[in-house]
Parts: structure tokens; C-alpha cells; sequence
């Protein structure tokens, strides 16, 4: 018995040591996404209509669509290995968080794996209706009428990107993408991003914008490289 419990422990060892060589020799892509151009400039969103929405502010607050960092920049920006992952990816148990603050979605563009968990959380004092627009997947519409209310929900299959308004505010929407792997990231305020543990092989890399829309890169990942990619949009494009 003392043999058999030695061996299965010895057989861990030897997984566990195996599986964190495999990570060491795994890569990165990390790069920004860059914007040539004047900034567009938007009206400002009118909140007029709902008290409740209009005092949560202080300031104006404009639509999300295009956010140009003060770095020149592009906040948003969902970048992805798009070809050359294997399967056999599973979802976290950790869920994703969408929240609702001040009538506005935070994040305005998110990452999710498959089958994974998106924790949708209501932090307003008034109702919000979030109505997913998927083109593959099933649907979800659910009203949160109250402050504090958590609802999970999840998506299948893989698809980019998944619309998700609210039918209370039309102001209201973001953007979801549900991928079969880890391999993916969301720019942030200063622009950049970072594709960890990736395995050394060939792969294209997918950049998406709601509005400027999207570029397809090819990135070779040697073992343990961190590989850089810069992309830009223009101005109108």
C-alpha cells in the first residue's frame, strides 16, 4: 500500500514538474494599439430622461465608441489569437463581471471563454434591462429592477464580438467576445495589451474595433519569447 501511495506521488511530482516546464517555455504577445488622427469629439450623452442616471454624474459623460488615450492611443480594442490554438481549453470558475454604474456598462468590451460565467450586477438605484443581441449563441433579456441585483449568465460557442444593450436606457451597450481559449485581451487607458502562456507556434492575431473595425496580424512565438506587436488605426478608417 506504502509503495502505491509512494508512486502515485511520485507520478504528480513528476506531472506537476512536467506542466510548469511547459509554462516556462510557453510566450507572450503584448504590444498598444495606436491611433493616427485627430480624436472625433462627441456630443455628450443626454441622461435627461432618468433623474436617477443624470445624478450619477458630475460631469458630462460621452458614448464609448471610439476613446482615444491621452497617449494617442485606442482604448477598447479587443485583441485575440484568432487561428492557430488548439482545443482542449477550459473555462475559469471565475465568472467575468459585467456591472451597471451609472447607466453606463463597465467594461465597455470584454473577454470570455466559453461556457464561462458573466457576473451581470446592477450598482444603479433604478431598473436596467440587459438584452443580449448574439447571432449563434442563445440569447438572454432580464430586467434587474433593483440596486444590488446579480444575475449570471453565460455563452456557449465562440463568437465575435455580441452585442448587449439595455432596453431602459438606448445609451446603454457593450460588447462581449466568447472565445474556445485563453489567448485574448481588451486595451486599456494606456493602450496596451498582453497575450500571456502562449505556446511557441504560428498564429493570427485579430485586432477589433466597434467602429474602425478590424486587422488580422501573423505572429511567430518562439519558446519562451515575448513577441511585440504595435497596431494602428487611422482616423476614419
Amino acid at each position: 500500500m506504502k509503495r502505491l501511495v509512494c508512486l502515485a506521488s511520485m507520478i504528480m511530482a513528476f506531472g506537476l514538474a512536467a506542466s510548469g516546464t511547459a509554462r516556462a517555455q510557453n510566450g507572450s504577445i503584448t504590444g498598444k494599439v495606436l491611433y493616427e488622427g485627430t480624436a472625433p469629439t462627441f456630443k455628450k450623452i443626454k441622461m435627461n430622461a432618468d433623474p436617477v442616471c443624470k445624478m450619477a454624474h458630475s460631469e458630462a459623460v460621452y458614448p464609448e465608441s471610439v476613446v482615444v488615450n491621452g497617449n494617442g492611443t485606442l482604448r477598447w480594442v479587443m485583441v485575440y489569437v484568432k487561428e492557430g490554438v488548439a482545443g482542449g481549453f477550459k473555462p475559469p470558475a471565475e465568472p467575468v463581471v459585467l456591472d451597471q454604474v451609472g447607466c453606463m456598462y463597465n467594461p465597455h468590451v470584454f473577454g470570455v471563454m466559453a461556457g464561462q460565467d458573466i457576473e451581470i450586477r446592477n450598482s444603479d438605484e433604478v431598473l436596467h434591462n440587459i438584452h443580449s443581441l448574439p447571432e449563434t449563441n442563445k440569447a438572454f433579456n432580464l430586467a434587474q429592477p433593483l440596486k444590488g441585483l446579480t444575475s449570471k449568465k453565460a455563452f456557449d460557442k465562440p463568437e465575435m464580438p455580441i452585442r448587449i444593450k439595455c432596453d431602459v436606457h438606448p445609451w446603454m451597450n457593450c460588447y462581449a467576445g466568447v472565445f474556445s481559449h485563453p489567448f485574448y485581451a481588451v486595451t486599456g487607458e494606456d493602450g496596451s495589451f498582453a497575450i500571456k502562456n502562449l505556446p511557441p507556434g504560428d498564429y493570427v492575431v485579430e485586432t477589433w474595433h466597434e467602429t474602425l473595425g478590424t486587422q488580422t496580424h501573423k505572429v511567430a512565438v518562439a519558446a519562451g519569447e515575448t513577441k511585440s506587436l504595435d497596431v494602428s488605426y487611422k482616423a476614419g478608417s
